[in-house]
This record gives C-alpha cells, structure tokens and sequence, in this order.
C-alpha cells in the first residue's frame, strides 16, 4: 500500500487555492488525487482540474473513504507514495471539520492575501502561503452557486452575462467562476477575482459535445455582498438555447468540422 502524504488547503475566496495546488501537482513526481470538500452538486473546481491537469485523479468526496483503505481503487498502477490535496471550502468551519482518523495528522496549508490581518486561518495553518491579493473585504459573504448541466448558453449573451455580473451589475463581487457549455459544443471556464488582474475565460481540454444536451457538469458559483441571485438566476436561464437552437446548431458545427471549416 503505497504511502499517502495528505495536504489540506484552505483559504479566501479568490486567494488561488486551486491555481496553488495544480502548480504542487505538477512538480509531485508520483501519483496525485484531489478532493473537494464543500462544493456539493457545483464541482467548478474538481471539473476544471479534471479537464487541465491529466495528472490528477479528481475523486468526490463520497469516494475519499473507499480510497484511503485502498488507494488501488482509484489508481490502477503500482506506485510508492501519493499526495493527496484536499481543498476545503472558505465556508468550512475548519474547527468543526471531522477528519477520517488516517489522516488526522496531515499537513495544513492556508493562502491567504499578503496583507490579511490575523486570523482563526492562521491558527488553524500549519503553512501559510501568500495568495493573490484581493480589492474587495466583505462584510457579510454572501456565496451563491447553481448547477446548469444540461443546459447550452448562447455566447454572446454569456459574454454579456459575464460583463455585467463582474462590473457589479447584481451586487458586489469578490469572486466568481462557472464552466459553461456553449453553441458550438466547447465546455469554457470563466473565472474572476476582485484584484488587478482578472484570469478571464479559457476553452477546457474536452471534446466538443454535438450530440444533443450536454451530459457532463456545467455550473457557476459566485462569492460576494448584496447579491441579486433571483435576478442572475432569470437572467442566465433567458441565456439558455431551446432543443431546436442546439439541435440547430449542433448540426452547423457538424457540417463546418466535416467539411475542414473554421473550428470556432
């Protein structure tokens, strides 16, 4: 049984935990699993690292038990050692947390922005690394999150959507990310955080889907003050294609690929 060295992170919202771990899983030499703990139904994380970093086994948290006993469950080759990152929801009470007694004694690391005062982050840390910085301290975090599988978005009015919501058109924004499928069948991953520079969107590392809804994760979560959720709920769903856009589409994007057409 190979030895498992088990990473707990935690952080604020928009701090670049997933950013930090996918950077620690790419520099480990042997096999790496994640985890995500407290992101429920919206799995934006777990799903983009699934897509982006080949080298992670993503497991749910449901399967986090079966695979301590026996990490050959979820990883067929023979190896001798496996980090294991375990990232913990800001909402999580890190004191109430109920760890299986296996890895009870596992390494705990925090980010946290370079100028955020003492904290229970702190106390809690056994390493504290400085995260990104961010423009916004809410006083009362409001985190909202949805999931859309199954539905396709028009991507002019995501892009729209994506605007508004990030220019505080539905209430204060500190931190907001959502995987959302699209017309011509590419899976895109927004992402946004209140500092200088925003990472923007990028087109995940999965095979178009043309064939019908989309039996595969999509969802968005925000993190924010005063937001409107009733409003950003209507209007991403106004944003969704009826089954004759998708079928409409699909077809297009079929035809273009068949004949050597423009990929986008």
């Amino acid at each position: 049984m190979p030895s498992l060295n088990v990473t707990l992170v935690s952080g604020a919202p928009g701090a670049g935990k997933t950013t930090w771990i996918r950077q620690q899983a790419e520099a480990e030499a042997g096999a790496v699993v994640y985890v995500n703990v407290g992101s429920g139904e919206t799995s934006v994380d777990s799903t983009y690292l699934a897509a982006e970093a080949t080298k992670l086994v993503v497991l749910q948290i449901g399967q986090l038990s079966d695979f301590l006993k026996d990490p050959s469950v979820q990883i067929a080759q023979k190896i001798a050692e496996c980090a294991v990152y375990i990232e913990l929801g800001f909402h999580i009470d890190l004191y109430s947390l109920v760890l299986p007694e296996n890895i009870a004694n596992c390494r705990r690391v925090v980010l946290l922005s370079p100028e955020a005062p003492q904290s229970e982050w702190h106390k809690w840390a056994d390493i504290v690394v400085a995260g990104a910085e961010t423009r916004i301290n809410l006083s009362s975090p409001h985190f909202w999150r949805s999931p859309l599988t199954g539905q396709v978005i028009d991507f002019n009015s995501l892009d729209t959507f994506w605007y508004e919501l990030t220019a505080g058109a539905y209430g204060t924004i500190q931190r907001a990310k959502g995987i959302f499928d699209i017309s011509d069948g590419r899976s895109l991953y927004f992402d946004f955080a209140a500092r200088e520079r925003d990472i923007g969107s990028l087109e995940l590392n999965l095979p178009r889907w043309l064939d019908g809804r989309p039996q595969r994760f999509s969802g968005i979560e925000i993190v924010g003050e005063g937001l409107d959720s009733e409003a950003i709920a209507q209007t991403l769903e106004s944003s969704c294609l009826e089954d004759r856009a998708i079928a409409y589409y699909q077809q297009k994007i079929k035809e273009s690929l068949a004949t050597g057409g423009n990929k986008s």
